[in-house]
């Protein structure tokens, strides 16, 4: 499969006690697939899954697992290690894994691509590429896409450069054949659709699902006037979302609708500024 369209990478919602809050978690998944999502990410990194315990993490992946299975939507499993990939070989349901880039090493293009290598090798299910090079500090060039593109099981990437750049122009005006390009910052998007993107994993598509499906609908059916103008307002929305670190803004919005019991992050992350999630609430 190719895939498109908008995915949410799930926060992970907390209750007042501090444990996880398995039922606003399922219930906040069947609420955007039914807004339109075309899938959900488990266990991605708004999802906080370095501060869960083991058994936290299954309890996620099993609510979110069933609530795809219900609405026949895609799942995509966060998984940076070889073990945790195999891991997935027990998780029916499971449609692909996402996979980030080496991060501080910065072990080279090369390096980059013999790790995909052995990721994907190792993979029960087809793997995304997840680039992000401003936080990875590993920057890599059209022509190393194209290379992880080539790999048998990489299916895609989730491209978050921070902007626009050249390897992403370069990427998009020939792209290969069946392997996604899915925006991952979520205030570029609308431009990178407009490139030729497939689809986004946008965390910002928590609070306004349908209108980031309407965008992807718009750019992919060549309607510029309609996606112009939803992409400026998502642009505006998305910025202050991640007025500070991701999911803090989003989970105080989130929790001001009512849609989760608290909201709570683990550490190192802190909530959000009341003024951060005004704003943001002033978007909507």
């Amino acid at each position: 499969m190719t895939f498109s369209g908008v995915y949410v990478p799930l926060i992970t919602p907390f209750d007042a006690d501090g444990s996880v809050a398995l039922d606003a978690l399922e219930a906040l998944a069947r609420e955007v697939l039914a807004r339109g999502a075309a899938g959900l990410v488990a266990l991605g990194t708004t999802g906080e899954p370095a501060s869960l315990s083991a058994d936290e993490q299954r309890a996620v992946l099993d609510v979110v697992t069933r609530a795809c299975r219900d609405r026949n939507a895609a799942l995509v499993v966060g998984a940076n290690s070889v073990g945790a990939l195999r891991e997935l070989r027990e998780r029916p349901g499971v449609d692909a894994a996402l996979s980030l880039v080496p991060p501080f090493l910065r072990p080279g293009e090369d390096g980059v691509v013999a790790y995909f290598e052995a990721l994907a090798a190792a993979s029960p299910v087809p793997v995304l590429v997840y680039h992000v090079p401003y936080r990875t500090g590993q920057s890599l060039s059209a022509a190393a896409l194209r290379r992880l593109a080539a790999i048998p099981q990489v299916a895609g990437v989730k491209l978050a450069a921070g902007g626009i750049d050249a390897a992403t122009v370069e990427l998009l005006a020939d792209p290969p054949a069946g392997f996604a390009v899915l925006g991952g910052d979520d205030a570029f998007v609308s431009p990178l659709l407009a490139l030729g993107a497939h689809g986004g994993i946008l965390a910002s598509a928590h609070v306004a699902t349908d209108r980031f499906a309407e965008l992807v609908r718009a750019w992919a059916a060549g309607d510029a006037v309609r996606a112009r103008t939803v992409g400026h307002a998502l642009a505006g929305l998305a910025l202050a979302l991640f007025a500070e670190p991701n999911p803090t803004v989003i989970k105080g919005v989130l929790h001001a609708q009512g849609r989760i019991p608290t909201a709570a992050v683990r550490l190192p992350l802190l909530p959000a500024a009341t003024h951060s999630v005004e704003a943001a609430l002033k978007h909507l």
